[in-house]
């Protein structure tokens, strides 16, 4: 394998697809779509093998729903690329411009950034995601996904390639590096000739790994230590519903919810109905050890909260439960252990609510909502190729215009300084 090599073909076929019209892009990745149909099958059996390595291998439950395709899942990716075909092209745009002084015309066109490189673990469906979003914005793409379903990984990419081959286009405008030794990925990080942007979609060692060592402009995310507060002044009906929705609608998400702020004052009512609840739904409980001598626990023994599991992803249908005195000590715990992803308020006064908003600074903050809508699909954007916490160039889901970049054009009429 020669990464040298794969980053020139990505940059010359990034040249052609640059030159597209929105028709000819949407009509690709409609090919794309009904390829992934017409494959479904071949698809599925991949998966299933991956699957099943991954269960013999022991991973987490977690992971193994992650790489889990079915024909449900399958089907929605091959919506969700149809769905991005119905997506304005932001290609072309113009942002601004206009007459200056000097007789010069200029605008602010929006341009593909060129070639993208996405480093990503156990998610099949980022091959298809971050494909469709690269093509409908004129961009390539060179894709390493991870050990666990290179299997599944090979058919998908194999569908969109016949694609591109299908439409006369370049077929390295989508490549994939499919052997699973790290020294492809470092090699990779060097490739700032010909990548433009990376994406690293894993655990805390990627990004670490890719802030560390790449030369590449590197948009790190998609590390969920997400949080919920519950006020002094909200219901305990409507509030459990949407903390039921953060946790288990799908817990192995970035999104999903770890930990719970309760206001003290909520204690006494909120807890009783919360505990049975919380059992009922069968989510795991970790609670800090300030919680451990409240009359609501009963005999029942809780596993406790520790600084760790504060600050690591759960990704299972485990929550950490908290006390807090205040929307300010709510705060102050987001701020120590969140990741700046999504965080959310459960109240009625909107007073509180505007205070949390303006004092939390992660990419999506929610006021009596479940942080699981913190996606490019939910957020009406598409699908996403990550979800930034970073705060230049994008954040939070990444959609089409995250992949573009701009050029200034200048009409003269041979205009001298």
């Amino acid at each position: 394998m020669n990464i040298e090599l794969m980053g020139q073909r990505a940059k010359a076929a990034a040249y052609q697809l640059a030159t597209l019209t929105a028709q000819e892009k949407n009509q690709l990745l409609m090919t794309v779509a009904d390829h992934l149909n017409a494959n479904a099958a071949d698809i599925l059996a991949a998966n299933q093998l991956d699957v099943a390595d991954a269960v013999k291998q022991g991973l987490s439950p977690a992971l193994i729903d992650r790489l889990t395709l079915t024909v449900e899942r399958l089907a929605d990716i091959a919506n969700d690329v149809r769905k991005v075909c119905q997506l304005s092209d932001p290609i072309g745009q113009v942002i601004d411009g206009g007459q200056l002084d000097s007789g010069l015309k200029i605008e602010r066109r929006r341009v593909p950034l060129g070639v993208v490189a996405i480093i990503y673990e156990a998610r099949p469906n980022v091959t298809i995601d971050v494909a469709t979003l690269c093509l409908k914005t004129g961009n390539a793409a060179i894709l390493r996904g991870g050990k666990e379903t290179y299997r599944t990984n090979a058919q998908t990419v194999d569908v969109i390639r016949k694609a591109l081959t299908q439409h006369g286009l370049p077929i390295d405008a989508v490549q994939a590096i499919d052997d699973p030794d790290r020294q492809w990925v470092n090699q990779l990080l060097k490739l700032d000739k010909y990548v433009d942007m990376l994406i690293p979609r894993g655990g805390a060692s990627l990004h670490k790994l890719c802030r560390e060592h790449s030369t590449i402009p590197v948009i790190t995310g998609g590390i969920g230590v997400c949080h919920l507060y519950v006020d002094e002044t909200m219901d305990s009906e409507q509030a459990l519903n949407v903390i039921v929705n953060a946790k288990k609608q799908r817990p192995s998400a970035c999104n999903s919810l770890e930990t719970l702020l309760i206001h003290r004052s909520q204690l006494d009512q909120f807890l009783p109905k919360f505990l049975s609840r919380m059992t009922q739904e069968g989510i795991t409980l970790h609670l800090d050890p300030q919680l451990s001598s409240h009359p609501a626990l009963g005999n029942k023994e809780y596993a406790q909260a520790t600084e760790a599991s504060y600050r690591d992803e759960w990704l299972s249908l485990d929550l950490n439960i908290k006390a807090v005195a205040d929307l300010h000590e709510a705060v102050e715990h987001i701020r120590e252990y969140g990741t700046q992803h999504s965080d959310g308020i459960l109240t009625e006064r909107y007073l509180n609510a505007q205070e949390f908003v303006n004092q939390v600074d992660s990419a999506a903050v929610y006021v009596n909502a479940s942080t699981r809508f913190t996606d490019g699909g939910q957020f009406g954007l598409g699908a996403e190729v990550a979800v930034s916490t970073q705060k230049l160039h994008a954040r939070g889901p990444m959609g089409l215009e995250a992949l573009t970049t701009y050029k200034w054009i200048c009409w003269g009429q041979n205009s001298l300084r």
